[in-house]
C-alpha cells in the first residue's frame, strides 16, 4: 500500500513516443494533459529526446555508468501518481525512442530514497492513446505497450484506450479532438487515469 497523501493533487507524467517537431502524438497526449489539469491533475510533460539517452547498451553501463536521462526519468517516475502516454505507431510496433528509454529507466537501480527504475513505475496507473494520419489511428502497437508496461513496471494499464485516426484533421481547436466521439473516449481515458491516481494517494 502506498503512503496516504489525501491533501495533495494527483500528478500526472505526460510522455510521447515521438518527439518531431509537430508531432500529432505530442499534440494528443498535450490535449489530454489539459484535460486532466481541468480535473484538478497536476501534469509535468516530458520530452524524451531531451533525456539524450543513448542507443541502450549494458557494455557502456560498465564503460561510462548509467546516462543522467535515465536517472532522470526514473526520479520523475517517482515522483508522480500516474502516466499519460501516446505512442505512436512505427511499422505495427512502438517508437525506437520510447523502448529505448524504458530500456533505460528498467537497469537505474535504487539510490538511497530513491527507489529503483521499475518500482517508481509498480501499482501507478497509465493511459495509452496514439494517433496516425491512417485509418487505424496507431493502434496496432498499443497491445504491445499495454503488455509491456504491465509485465516489466507493473503498471496498472487503464482499459480505456484512445486511437485517433486521420490526425492531421483533429487538433483544429484548443484542449479537444475535432471529432466529439474521439474526444469523448479521451474525456474517458484522462478521467480514468486521473481517478485511479487520486485511488492511490487515498493509500
Amino acid at each position: 500500500m502506498t503512503a496516504s497523501h489525501p491533501n495533495r493533487a494527483p500528478r500526472l507524467l505526460a510522455l510521447s513516443g515521438s518527439a518531431r517537431e509537430g508531432s500529432i502524438n505530442g499534440k494528443l497526449v498535450a490535449v489530454a494533459a489539459a484535460k486532466a489539469t481541468a480535473l484538478g491533475a497536476e501534469v509535468t510533460s516530458v520530452d524524451l529526446r531531451a533525456l539524450a539517452l543513448p542507443v541502450f547498451d549494458a557494455d557502456l553501463i560498465a564503460a561510462e555508468g548509467l546516462p543522467a536521462g535515465a536517472r532522470q526519468l526514473r526520479d520523475l517516475m517517482a515522483a508522480h501518481d500516474g502516466v499519460l502516454l501516446a505512442s505512436p505507431e512505427y511499422n505495427a510496433l512502438p517508437t525506437p525512442l520510447l523502448i529505448n528509454a524504458l530500456d533505460w529507466l528498467s537497469v537505474v537501480q535504487a539510490e538511497g530514497d530513491l527507489p529503483g527504475g521499475t518500482v517508481a513505475t509498480a501499482g501507478k496507473p497509465v493511459g495509452l492513446m496514439a494517433a496516425s494520419p491512417g485509418a487505424l489511428g496507431g493502434v496496432r502497437a498499443l497491445p504491445i505497450v499495454r503488455t509491456f508496461l504491465s509485465t516489466n513496471f507493473a503498471m496498472v494499464v487503464v482499459p480505456e484506450q484512445v486511437g485517433v485516426p486521420a490526425a492531421d484533421q483533429q487538433f483544429m481547436a484548443p484542449g479537444r479532438l475535432a471529432s466529439d466521439a474521439l474526444d469523448q473516449m479521451l474525456d474517458r481515458l484522462v478521467a480514468s487515469v486521473v481517478r485511479q491516481a487520486n485511488w492511490r494517494l487515498q493509500g
